[in-house]
């Protein structure tokens, strides 16, 4: 689980400079060496959190590239679940993530009593099955790559050998 909250700071960092804190680099490995996500925002304002926003914006341009993504969100009213259809689902389709069909929205009225079935707890599974279906039926995710692994044996670069 990543608290977005615990990196604000080092996501504005990372947009100014381009270089991502220690913190905030250890989550941007672990996220790009997730099998999937589930990507979770509340909704402000008709859209997602602004925080949400500029965590993905500081991802690599190819890390969410084919990746099983479940997206939810939370809101004031059932109508703010359009917000998943218009401003959530087509970003993660700009970062070419393998966005899952079912996506889950909690209102207000979710949480007002638990009856044990709910339409909440219907769609969670619903969606949950959708993910593990994905993420069984793909290879394991690498992670991201070293940019400082040596793509040619150190010994056939002192020897003076053409590495290609």
């Amino acid at each position: 689980t990543v608290e977005l909250r615990e990196h604000a700071h080092d996501v504005v960092n990372h947009l100014l400079t381009g270089f991502a804190p220690a913190a905030l680099r250890r989550t941007l490995d672990a996220v790009a060496a997730a099998d999937a996500l589930i990507a979770v925002t509340p909704i402000f304002n008709a859209s997602y959190n602004g925080l949400f926003k500029s965590f993905f914006d500081v991802i690599d341009r190819d890390t969410l590239a084919g990746k099983p993504v479940l997206i939810g969100a939370t809101g004031g009213t059932a109508r703010h679940s359009l917000a998943l259809e218009h401003a959530v689902r087509p970003m993660f389709t700009y970062l070419r993530a393998a966005t899952l069909p079912t996506a889950v929205f909690a209102a207000p009225e979710d949480w007002a009593g638990d009856d044990g079935d709910s339409a909440l707890r219907s769609r969670i599974r619903r969606a949950a099955a959708e993910l593990a279906e994905q993420v069984e039926h793909r290879p394991p995710a690498t992670g991201p790559a070293d940019p400082f692994a040596l793509t040619t044996d150190f010994a056939d670069l002192l020897a003076g050998r053409d590495p290609s």
